[in-house]
């Protein structure tokens, strides 16, 4: 991933010489469990411990040679160990078996750092919620005003959103956890099982139960898929931003530097691009998504059809949602409101959104209800139409009505206030 949409927590560990730097060490754990098992020397032990991790730039000398990284790999791995102990790396094992354990261990550590980034994304949207929660605003359906609501109900829902996202994101962390050291079909022809149970349990990984030489392909599709309904949440927030921040609403706005200029030809544009990026970003992890599934069938035990489009996607989607979810968190912390604003979109509209409220008391007062219906909506289209206003024109209808406050819409607010309490007391 460029480096513009990347941060760096995320971005190290996916970095050729942090995937060297892994490989070297389940090559050290899988000599240290073969010397455990009596089949390398204490010695070569010894001599293969002090071996240093490969450059990049020497794995791709021998690479140019070869042409194969990993022969390239052990090759550079190699260089500084004497031959006599350097024939016991990567006793009975294949390619995949680096390969493949060592993607888990990075995919792990990638999923923590992106989850520190989703449990701040959350905390950042309940204390926002909790602090917005009587900032009332005209709710909006289908992009029509509908009945009045909170700044914190809304915030609430993206709240709890991310935190399904957090869930889903711990499962899909346990299935690509994983990794096998089973030899070339995964029949443990040549390595002892004990090799596989000893790196994977000093990684943290699991281990492939029916391993094929490779780790099955519909775990990171299961991963991919996470991020991208997470990016998916993330742009619904990003949309909302949005759409409250246009000129003709103007009720929220993303934070400003003193120094901010918004348009190269118009000064007084204030665009609301942080939002606008996330939104983006959510388009690259929906294509991610899809990309893993064409891994998930490969030819009999395996083939590498999939091995250049992980090279690209895992870590272009892991970074992506790093950098989404944290920026996202940032825009949500720094939110500028204006209750005013919305104040103003309330009781600006002729009072047509009490509509629902005046025919439920109609109904509950005996009034047939096509009856009901048309004469509190002959009232609400006068009102729209600028005829008067809504209590007005209900008077007109021979329909008195008792004081019109948004308040009415948000009499049973608690009970929405206090799942997110419960929300906010589990996070932390």
């Amino acid at each position: 991933m460029i480096s513009r949409y990347s941060l760096p927590e995320m971005a190290d560990l996916w970095s050729d010489d942090a995937r060297y730097a892994t490989w070297s060490k389940v090559e050290l754990l899988a000599t240290q469990a073969q010397a455990m098992l009596g089949r390398v020397p204490e010695p070569a032990l010894a001599d293969i411990q002090q071996a240093r991790v490969p450059s990049v730039a020497r794995v791709a000398e021998h690479e140019r040679q070869r042409d194969h990284e990993i022969l390239a790999f052990l090759a550079a791995f190699c260089e500084n160990i004497p031959a006599d102990s350097a024939r016991w790396v990567h006793l009975g094992m294949t390619s995949y078996d680096l390969v493949d354990t060592a993607l888990g261990a990075t995919l792990a550590r990638a999923c923590d750092v992106l989850l520190e980034a989703v449990v701040r994304l959350r905390g950042v949207l309940v204390d926002q919620a909790l602090a917005h929660w009587e900032t009332v605003c005209i709710g909006r359906t289908h992009g029509m005003h509908a009945e009045p609501t909170t700044l914190g109900h809304k915030l609430a829902g993206f709240a709890f959103a991310t935190d399904r996202s957090v869930r889903r994101l711990r499962a899909a962390r346990s299935e690509v956890a994983v990794g096998t050291i089973s030899g070339s079909v995964g029949t443990y022809a040549l390595i002892d099982p004990f090799v596989e149970e000893h790196v994977c349990a000093e990684l943290g990984l699991g281990v492939e139960p029916a391993p094929s030489q490779v780790v099955a392909r519909d775990r990171h599709a299961q991963l991919l898929h996470a991020l991208a309904t997470l990016g998916a949440c993330v742009e619904q927030l990003a949309t909302e931003v949005r759409l409250l921040s246009r000129s003709e609403v103007r009720e929220v706005e993303e934070r400003r530097t003193a120094g901010y200029q918004g348009s190269s030809a118009m000064p007084h544009k204030r665009n609301p691009t942080a939002s606008e990026r996330l939104v983006g970003l959510a388009r690259l992890l929906r294509g991610y998504a899809g990309t893993t599934l064409e891994n998930v069938a490969l030819w009999h035990e395996r083939d590498l059809s999939h091995s250049s489009v992980e090279r690209v996607v895992l870590p272009d989607a892991m970074i992506v949602a790093h950098y989404q979810t944290s920026r996202a968190a940032d825009l949500v912390a720094g939110l500028e409101v204006f209750p005013d604003r919305m104040r103003a979109m309330v009781e600006g509209n002729g009072g047509v959104f009490y509509s629902s409220a005046v025919l439920a008391d109609l109904l509950a007062g005996g009034i047939e209800r096509e009856r009901a219906y048309r004469s509190v909506q002959a009232a609400a289209n006068g009102a729209a139409s600028g005829d008067g206003d809504f209590a007005t024109l209900l008077r007109a209808e021979g329909i008195d009505v008792a004081p019109l406050r948004p308040e009415r819409f948000l009499v049973h607010h608690d009970v929405i206030l206090k799942r997110l309490e419960n929300l906010r007391d589990l996070a932390h």
